[in-house]
């Protein structure tokens, strides 16, 4: 079986040749950057592949060899054992027995925008033939098991643990740059700009006068930040306001159309479509 992935591509086999069985896949509404799918191979399982997306697989108690990045591994694997493919890296898995597996794919640019929040800056994802987090096993459960009964728990539900996976990922599985090359965006520059735009929320916010902040042209800036942050200076503007503006809804004692204009939304709808857009939910439900 070939399952389709951002720019590139993952196969899928049992024992018998034929694909295993689909427990589960998708993505609640949202733009939470995760994916799951949950898998169950009959006899044996064979896995190629090579992803846009950053692989998360998780397994069952088996005996596994993996192969990645010109490396090899062989071993007697518990269940929830865990192998780390960042997008764009051959790797192979084959067991010789019926097992489970779960694959959480990650989209890079999510990554690197929960990364940049962290202060770690272009962080790369290491690549892990074998280990176990029991942290982020839990997660990839439930994520498996909302994809799998229709998201019961809304999407709301969904993002925050798709969320917080990404955290664990940024937090334990990362590494940044040993030398920072000139012409990159550092953290200083980015603290900056973060504290320019949240002094700034309720006005409108130019490209060219963040540019001017991290003292490069418009054009090389933006290249320079969407590479570093994993979006667009508008797209994280935009990722600012949300964050203050859900912050505000939380909170409870602010007017809905109050907060869209302090956080520089045109009004209270424009602010719902943004929230909708991006966290699957609506606004009443962030204050309930």
């Amino acid at each position: 079986m070939g399952v389709m992935l951002t720019a590139g591509e993952l196969r899928l086999a049992q024992q018998d040749g034929g694909p295993p069985t689909t427990l589960a896949a998708g993505s609640a509404p949202g733009e939470s950057g995760v994916s799951v799918l949950g898998v169950r191979f009959r006899g044996g399982a064979h896995v190629d592949m090579k992803a846009g997306q950053h692989l998360v697989c998780f397994v069952s108690q088996v005996h596994i060899e993996c192969r990645m990045a010109g490396r090899a591994n062989a071993e007697h694997a518990p269940t929830g054992s865990l192998a780390i493919c960042p997008a764009g890296i051959d790797a192979a898995a084959d067991a010789g027995e019926s097992v489970d597996a779960i694959i959480v794919a990650i989209e890079p640019g999510r990554l690197a925008l929960a990364a940049a929040e962290d202060s770690a800056l272009e962080a790369r994802l290491i690549e892990r033939l074998s280990g176990y987090d029991q942290g982020l096993f839990d997660l990839a459960r439930v994520l498996a098991l909302q994809s799998a009964d229709g998201y019961p728990g809304g999407p709301l539900f969904w993002n925050e643990a798709a969320s917080r996976f990404i955290d664990g990922l940024v937090a334990r599985y990362t590494s940044g740059l040993e030398s920072r090359p000139r012409g990159t965006l550092g953290k200083a520059v980015l603290e900056r700009l973060r504290d320019y735009v949240m002094a700034h929320l309720d006005q409108p916010i130019e490209v060219a006068e963040l540019a001017k902040l991290a003292g490069r042209s418009p054009f090389h800036f933006t290249r320079v930040f969407s590479r570093a942050v994993g979006v667009s200076p508008h797209r994280y503007v935009i990722h600012l306001r949300l964050q203050r503006a859900i912050e505000l809804v939380r909170d409870g004692r602010t007017g809905l159309a109050e907060i869209a204009a302090c956080t520089g939304f045109a009004d209270q709808s424009h602010l719902s479509r943004w929230v909708r857009r991006v966290h699957g939910a609506s606004l009443t439900q962030f204050a309930a």
